[in-house]
């Protein structure tokens, strides 16, 4: 792989302006390891904000864009050595399908925070489009990027718990315990408890995701059929600020799945357990550094992280030395670090390295936009089961 170009990749990045949490995330991720400049961008829905944000980032003023149609269009224009290298999408979720549509239908790599879209139909329609274009295009499940999370996938797909039987995620915040929507001071209240902005979910969508593919991307299970109950706790609320799911797997396995964004007094509790046949492995994102093995014939084990006897990708994507708290823009930095690992082989012409390029992709985000399609389903139906 020493052939493949090492100047810095461009990007540009549609949202994350003034007032918005999520893309200044992503930003300081891209820029964790050196190797990805923000050169471009449309940063609001507002022309006026959009500027104005891209002038606190230091966009000269003709790559700061008032809308994503001008960022592209002026985009195509640029000579080929001139033009960003992909867009990163962190708008609201109603805008990703057509920024990421049009992106990657012009031929662009992208990367777009999740859930991917609203619908089946959208989703079917990108995974074809970027398939037709043969481009990159990562989905930002950022869990996915914590190192303890790929020794966890690791363990389990080289067998060492066994054969897997119950699986037990849960995202528990308490954000949204009050009806804080509406009064003006909650941006993010705001978009994510709005059907129109947010999609046909509320918690599930918006973390509920984030808790399947964790499921999907340690344990490889494919889901056969669940029994969802949501529920909009907090009067007035249009969208659901609670679930509770049955998963049956392929295979036999058992799962339970939590969402809530009502869970008064936590903060961003995410944790899985996974039990097999010949052991458990226990893994919580506030504490992400730590993975806890309980095996069947032995001792409990806590592996943590930067440890010489962690697996490959689990040693790649630490940065530190163990006892060094690493975390959630980390974690960010690695799928970002995947994603840019795509790019630089496909311009060399060489294949990636399946290490170095680890990242979750535009079919992910479809299987996710799916797990929203048919929770909701199974919410609204009087069957006790829906199938996949």
């Amino acid at each position: 792989m020493s052939s493949i170009p090492l100047r810095k990749l461009r990007y540009a990045m549609v949202g994350g302006g003034r007032d918005a949490f999520i893309g200044a995330v992503h930003r300081k991720a891209m820029a964790l390891d050196g190797q990805i400049e923000f050169v471009a961008g449309a940063l609001s829905s507002s022309p006026d904000k959009a500027r104005a944000s891209g002038r606190d980032l230091g966009l000269a003023d003709d790559r700061n864009h008032g809308d994503w149609q001008a960022l592209l269009a002026d985009e195509l224009q640029r000579p080929a050595d001139q033009r960003i290298d992909f867009v990163s999408i962190v708008t609201p979720n109603h805008m990703h399908f057509p920024v990421a549509q049009a992106f990657a239908d012009a031929g662009f790599h992208v990367v777009c925070d999740k859930p991917l879209v609203h619908t089946r139909d959208q989703a079917d329609a990108l995974v074809a489009t970027v398939a037709k274009q043969g481009t990159v295009f990562g989905v930002t499940y950022n869990y996915t990027g914590y190192p303890m999370v790929r020794q966890a996938r690791e363990m389990v797909r080289s067998g060492q718990l066994g054969d897997i039987r119950k699986i037990v995620v849960e995202y528990n915040q308490g954000w949204l315990a009050s009806h804080v929507e509406g009064s003006g001071s909650n941006k993010q209240a705001d978009w994510r408890t709005d059907p129109a902005r947010s999609g046909a979910a509320g918690a599930i969508g918006d973390i509920g995701s984030h808790a399947e593919n964790l499921v999907a991307s340690i344990t490889g299970l494919e889901i056969e059929s669940l029994c969802a109950d949501l529920t909009a706790h907090v009067p007035g609320r249009m969208l659901d600020d609670d679930g509770s799911l049955l998963l049956r797997f392929k295979g036999g396995a058992r799962g339970v799945l939590i969402a809530s964004q009502i869970s008064t007094g936590l903060e961003n509790d995410l944790r899985l357990r996974i039990s097999g046949s010949l052991g458990t492995l226990e893994w919580h994102q506030e504490q992400p550094s730590q993975l806890v093995h309980l095996p069947h014939d032995g001792p409990k084990r806590i592996f943590t992280r930067g440890g010489p006897w962690l697996c490959e990708a689990a040693r790649r994507a630490s940065r530190l030395p163990t006892g060094h708290p690493e975390g959630f823009i980390e974690a960010f930095a690695n799928i970002y670090a995947g994603v840019a690992a795509d790019i630089r082989a496909r311009l060399a012409g060489q294949p990636a390295d399946p290490i170095a390029a680890d990242y979750p992709r535009v079919e992910d985000g479809a299987r996710g936009v799916r797990f929203i399609e048919r929770t909701v389903a199974s919410a609204q139906s009087q069957l006790k089961w829906t199938p996949w």
